[in-house]
């Protein structure tokens, strides 16, 4: 499994994705998951994967090769889609694609293969809005909107409660990639199928334009922030009232009683 994280705030985007795939405990490896597209000044698009690799990766094979959708007269790519809404709907029908070829009953790997896959493509084409989308394996998409400013796939529990708190539309987007790295420090320590390198791209809104950046292990600001995160939270904790219902004497320890047998 994995974790992936899209932020979309008024100031731009940042999309974070981890590269640990496990097919079980003994077979641990890296594989990117966040795959940029960009042509200057034109567009900067990002998709990252979580699931099934082998769904997602051919997914994307085929996005490459081009894709022909049914209202379309000729093969269409990330890089000649006119719009990101077209963008979604060739990611979307590629994965559909695939899946449906994988569980064709004649398929050998029908009933034994998880092709539980998804999406998040993020970024802006030269004429149109930046936008974040989460594309399901079924091929159906959803749009990231201002209520609610970010989009998750994968192992995302451990991370969403700080994004629920403090990230909205109008965090500055050096905060957002801050809350971003605390969401995945979170999950890294509760879900060993999540974990380092981390791969990040912060998009500024309307710049057609991004920084990409791999985040290793032992890189000096991550593991300082998850340091200081994890030293705010114990002062938060202490910092709290007992509960005042709670009978001094309940929290007192009581002597041991032994029975004799």
């Amino acid at each position: 499994m994995t974790y992936c994280v899209g932020m979309l705030v008024d100031e731009g985007l940042a999309m974070i994705a981890d590269t640990r795939t496990n097919a079980g405990v003994d077979n641990i490896s890296s594989y990117r998951k966040l795959h940029i597209y960009k042509s200057p000044g034109e567009r900067i698009l990002a998709v990252a994967t979580a699931g099934n690799l082998s769904v997602t990766q051919t997914a994307l094979a085929m996005t490459a090769a081009g894709v022909k959708l049914p209202d379309s007269t000729a093969p269409e790519t990330l890089y000649t889609a006119p719009t990101l809404f077209r963008a979604a709907q060739i990611l979307g029908h590629a994965m559909a694609t695939v899946r449906a070829t994988i569980n064709t009953p004649a398929s050998p790997t029908a009933d034994a293969l998880n092709v539980n896959a998804s999406m998040l493509l993020g970024g802006q084409i030269a004429g149109g809005k930046m936008g974040l989308y989460l594309i399901y394996g079924q091929g159906n998409f959803i749009e990231c909107g201002p209520d609610t400013p970010y989009l998750q796939i994968g192992e995302l529990k451990y991370g969403k409660p700080i994004l629920d708190r403090a990230l909205h539309s109008s965090t500055p987007l050096s905060e957002a990639v801050k809350l971003g790295l605390i969401s995945f420090d979170s999950t890294i320590r509760s879900n060993i199928a999540v974990g380092p390198p981390l791969d990040l791209i912060v998009m500024p809104r309307d710049r057609i334009s991004g920084t990409a950046r791999r985040i290793e292990a032992d890189d000096p600001y991550f593991r300082d922030l998850g340091r200081r995160w994890s030293e705010a939270l114990a002062a938060a904790h202490r910092a709290m009232p007992d509960p005042t219902w709670l009978d001094a004497e309940e929290t007192q320890p009581r002597p041991l009683t032994v029975v004799a047998s």
